[in-house]
């Protein structure tokens, strides 16, 4: 999944304005360079969760860059993001991998209220047993809208 934090990066790198020299302060390079990882990180592990994952980088990284380039800066993060989430619902398991050790676990809790160990259906983010929660949360938005 960090392959496509590096590829906006890499494409936005060249624009990035350079930062004041404040000793002991990340370069405004390796800035914009974090918070790309963390929104993929973030789109990796909390997809469900994560409703404008563009939108939100976008703000994150915008002010390291010319008012000139901000179109250019937008198109891009659409782009890999985009590819991201497509890689994202093709291999759910092998992205949640990329980034953290442990495999996916469901998203729902035990009557413990500790967190469910089963492995997610890709669609939803939770296990066969926890299935009638997914529908549940769509009833909850389609009466919301």
């Amino acid at each position: 999944m960090y392959r496509f934090s590096r590829a906006i990066y890499r494409e936005l790198a060249p624009y990035v304005l350079e930062s004041r020299s404040d000793s002991g302060r990340e370069s405004s390079h390796e800035q914009v360079l974090r918070e790309c990882e963390a929104a993929v990180r973030r789109l990796a592990t909390d997809r469900h969760y994560f409703a404008k994952p563009a939108r939100t980088l976008f703000c994150d990284i915008r002010g390291y860059f010319p008012m000139s380039a901000q179109a250019g800066v937008r198109r891009v993060v659409d782009h890999y993001i985009t590819l991201a989430q497509r890689f994202l619902a093709e291999n759910p398991v092998a992205a949640y991998a990329s980034v953290c050790d442990e495999p996916p676990t469901c998203r729902a809790t035990t009557r413990k209220g500790a967190t469910c160990q089963r492995v997610p259906l890709p669609h939803n983010g939770y296990c066969p047993s926890h299935q009638h929660l997914a529908d549940t949360e769509h009833g909850e938005r389609l009466a919301a809208a």
